[in-house]
């Protein structure tokens, strides 16, 4: 049998090669076992829009289900987020996600959610790991049998969320402003809520179709061509895409733009202290822009900076008071929510800003310029051999790198990578992948041709 360990957001593993009924039972199994020695009795289980998802999530539940654990099991597709906030509601101690997110099509995957809402931390993740048997279980009760003894019950997670967000948003202000609303779902468990809660949105890519038309639903611009020019050719005010399992958000401006995840940031802080009056913690990876500091700075918040991976910013969010948390992928939190990336949850408290204010997308991002200076973040991935990259790394971390084409490095940053600073509003980051042979390069400028003219420069002056 093969050995399961989890990634930076649960394991991952191609249908039909790893990612297999024995498998999920075996993991299962390990993660019943933790939780009895946890003394943990109730999981909610959900599975989002990928090939097989009701057959493992029903695997799953037999499993927990034989150990005497009580489990809520999602009848339909849903996202990572209304698996979390579930369990949250529920009083569950755990939360199983069968989702592989933004991975291809031939992909399928196994998340962990905690009591609070939010990624299970990395050493529950490893006890989980250590437990994992070398054969899969025999002769499980069906559903069915279980759901006769009270062990299983059928949960309705959507509507669940559909009602906590109606508690937590002016819906009917967001609707009586008259903005028009494009959506991507990109084949995912975002489709159904948004069709139900802005029926009059457009709607693309929102059909049940587990191939995702061969596209892995990542909401990045690349991906994302179609949205953004009927946005460009037609009279709507913004565009919302999410990935597989609707934890990443996607957003386009009134002109078919695309927003990256460093200004919905802040969007999305101007919004809360500004408007909402509320205050609080700012967490950011470290490739997101240093414009979050410098906004957290004139609002008198303390800005934290964590190594790359929501996982960090949810375990922060669960003992200190955080107002935004966020990571340049696309994967953002903020205060008054579970500690948890929704990226539906995200795009409709953008549309409220909206609202709130009557201004555009344009417009406010031209409002947090005034604050923090305009920007552009640009990032290219190499996808070179171990040993090229494995070189750049060692120059890297021996201090080597003094220039960047033409540019002296002022100073260096490295809480999880390298950021080369050439100037306070000026940087290069060099990130490689633990798991493939590419290099990441990220880099930050006044403006996008300065952007990709540095990434081309540093690219010849690390690799040759």
């Amino acid at each position: 049998m093969s050995v399961i360990k989890f990634g930076t957001d649960g394991w991952r593993a191609i249908i039909a090669q790893e990612y297999t009924v024995a498998n999920v039972e075996r993991i299962s199994e390990a993660t019943a076992q933790w939780m009895l020695k946890k003394k943990m009795t109730k999981v909610v289980i959900g599975y989002d829009c990928r090939f097989g998802g009701r057959m493992f999530s029903e695997v799953a539940a037999t499993v927990f289900g034989n150990y005497g654990i009580k489990v809520f099991l999602s009848p339909d597709f849903v996202s990572t987020p209304m698996v979390s906030l579930g369990v949250v509601k529920t009083g569950s101690d755990l939360g199983v996600v069968i989702t592989a997110s933004h991975n291809p099509p031939s992909y399928n995957g196994y998340k962990l959610k905690s009591s609070y809402g939010g990624p299970t931390i990395p050493s529950d993740i490893e006890e989980v790991e250590s437990l994992v048997p070398e054969t899969s279980l025999s002769n499980l009760p069906s559903v069915s049998e279980l759901r006769d003894k009270g062990l299983i019950d059928y949960l309705d997670l959507e509507q669940m969320y559909i009602e906590h967000v109606r508690a937590n948003f002016d819906l009917d202000k967001i609707k009586s402003s008259g903005l028009k609303l494009a959506y991507d779902g990109m084949y995912g468990a975002g489709q159904n809520v948004i069709r139900k809660l802005f029926p009059d949105a457009l709607l693309l890519h929102c059909d049940f179709n587990p191939s995702f038309m061969g596209q892995a639903p990542e909401p990045i611009e690349k991906n994302l061509k179609e949205i953004a020019g009927i946005i460009a050719n037609n009279d709507y005010n913004l565009g919302l895409a999410n990935d597989g399992d609707a934890d990443r958000i996607g957003l386009f401006d009134e002109d078919g733009r695309f927003v990256d995840s460093h200004h919905i940031l802040l969007l999305l802080l101007y919004y809360m202290f500004e408007y909402k009056k509320m205050t609080g913690k700012v967490v950011i990876t470290f490739s997101v822009t240093d414009k979050m500091k410098k906004l957290a700075e004139l609002y008198g918040l303390e800005c934290e900076v964590t190594k790359i991976g929501f996982k960090y910013i949810a375990e922060i969010m669960t003992h200190e008071d955080v107002l935004v948390g966020g990571e340049e992928s696309g994967g953002l939190a903020v205060k008054g929510h579970i500690p948890e990336r929704d990226g539906v949850w995200m795009g409709i408290l953008i549309m409220e800003f909206m609202a709130v204010t009557g201004k555009s997308i344009k417009q406010l991002i031209a409002e947090v310029y005034e604050k923090v200076g305009s920007f552009s973040f640009e990032r290219d991935d190499h996808h070179i051999t171990n040993a090229i990259k494995d070189e750049v790394m060692r120059k890297c971390k021996d201090g080597e790198v003094k220039m960047l084409g033409s540019r002296p490095v002022v100073r260096t940053e490295t809480i999880d990578g390298y950021k080369f600073y050439l100037n306070d509003d000026e940087w290069i980051m060099v990130r490689a992948s633990g798991t493939e042979p590419v290099l990441r390069i990220y880099a930050q400028t006044p403006t996008t041709a300065q952007s990709r003219t540095l990434l081309e420069e540093a690219a010849k002056s690390l690799m040759g």
